[in-house]
């Protein structure tokens, strides 16, 4: 059966001082995470919010642990990746 895993990280920009410095950092990141993962990315929250973000992850598979183990290593990839520019303030799995 058909399993959707979606996760939302939610990020804090500490140095962003307007939004096109908030698009910066989370197009960069949405970039390069979804070139190096097969997974479908989007900002879904805080639009208007200069230092925080909303970013949802979406990952369809046969099989769920497969769906687990993917989130993991791209959460590791993001903290990774937002070392000195953003932290993880937190993140939530759902699967649909």
């Amino acid at each position: 059966m058909t399993q959707v895993g979606l996760m939302e990280i939610e990020i804090h920009i500490p140095a962003a001082q307007s939004l096109k410095q908030k698009r910066t950092v989370t197009k960069s990141l949405r970039d390069r995470t979804t070139q190096k993962f097969n997974i479908s990315m989007a900002e879904v929250a805080f639009h208007d919010k200069w230092q925080r973000a909303m970013l949802a992850i979406a990952i369809v598979s046969a099989d769920r642990n497969h769906i687990e183990n993917q989130f993991a290593q791209v959460l590791n990839f993001i903290e990774a990746e937002i070392v000195g520019s953003a932290i993880i303030i937190g993140s939530e799995l759902t699967f649909l």
